[in-house]
């Protein structure tokens, strides 16, 4: 008996945690050595004042920020691709950068702005198969989380109702 009580404890936890599905995200992790590396290729790059290479650097790194597994380096990529999407006339170019904001939302769990970047990367390239796929992750993602509310809304009720039950029965 505590054996199956400590496999659904598990499996609840898991649901939870999102161990279930293996990992977090499919998104591949970049270290602070990668990073660092970007940061050190972006100032030689300025300090040469190539133009093309700094955008090709900047690009480089704001790859690796929102790949990174720390939050504020997330933030930093996000804020950088979200400079640079402004000034883009370039479609592909656009596109890249519209991934990346939506993989970097993803892992920052603000769905629906991911979901809103994959869909205009979408728009420029409508059979990109790695953007189909972050939508089709990102859309699931949405229900899990959308039935993990009403999982949780529905148990505070039960335990409301179940307080109140014995509360009744006690007076």
């Amino acid at each position: 008996m505590d054996a199956t009580i400590g496999k659904v404890l598990d499996s609840v936890s898991d649901f939870f945690s999102g161990a279930a599905s293996g990992s977090a995200d499919e998104f591949p992790l970049c270290d602070a050595d990668i990073i660092s590396g970007c940061e050190k290729e972006l100032a030689e790059a300025q300090k040469a004042q190539d133009e093309g290479l700094q955008k090709e650097c900047i690009m480089r790194l704001s790859w690796a920020l929102v790949h990174s597994k720390t939050p504020g380096d997330i933030q930093r990529g996000l804020a950088m691709l979200e400079a640079l999407v402004v000034n883009d006339a370039s479609p592909m170019k656009l596109r890249e950068k519209l991934y990346l904001l939506a993989v970097g939302y993803y892992r920052s769990s603000d769905f629906s702005r991911s979901r809103d970047c994959i869909e205009q990367c979408l728009e420029v390239e409508p059979e990109w198969s790695q953007a189909q796929k972050l939508k089709k992750a990102i859309e699931d993602r949405i229900v899990k989380d959308g039935v993990l509310g009403v999982g949780i809304a529905v148990t505070a009720v039960g335990l409301v109702a179940g307080i109140a039950a014995a509360l009744i029965r006690r007076g």
